[in-house]
């Protein structure tokens, strides 16, 4: 009788700690507390692009002084990332290693990605621009693609 009440105990501390790790789960509340920040700089480049709110800003200015370019982001598009988002465990983010090392002798620019949701921010190491760690590469990837310049 005891060894049942020990695994049963052992089986609900098991399940506690593992709905502990944060994701992000598909509600309104979330989509409006969600801000996604990615951000790739060299010496004579700068690119941040921030999702929230169904819109992605983009700014190529290092100070923030210029008005960044704001456009919608089709209901498709955002659920699609939030889809992707959902598979990230947010708190592992900070520990993600990035998979090579360009940055370091200019080979690329370097990169980071901010998750920030309901008043707690996740943010990765520096990686390589265009080689994010595999647990990000879709959210990164999706960032990227959501936002279209005019050229």
């Amino acid at each position: 009788m005891k060894i049942i009440a020990l695994i049963t105990s052992l089986l609900f501390v098991c399940m506690g700690c593992n709905s502990s790790k944060s994701t992000l789960k598909p509600t309104t509340q979330n989509h409006e507390t969600l801000v996604i920040e990615y951000v790739a700089n060299t010496r004579g480049f700068y690119q941040k692009l921030v999702v929230q709110n169904h819109t992605v800003s983009s700014t190529n200015d290092r100070n923030g002084q210029e008005t960044p370019a704001i456009q919608k982001v089709s209901d498709d598009d955002w659920n699609f990332l939030i889809t992707e988002l959902n598979k990230v465990v947010l708190d592992e983010v900070p520990n993600l290693k990035a998979p090579t090392e360009k940055r370091f002798y200019d080979g690329a620019a370097i990169a980071s990605l901010k998750i920030t949701l309901e008043g707690k921010t996740y943010e990765t190491k520096d990686f390589d621009d265009g080689f994010p760690p595999a647990e990000i590469q879709k959210v990164v990837e999706i960032v990227n693609l959501l936002f279209k310049s005019e050229r």
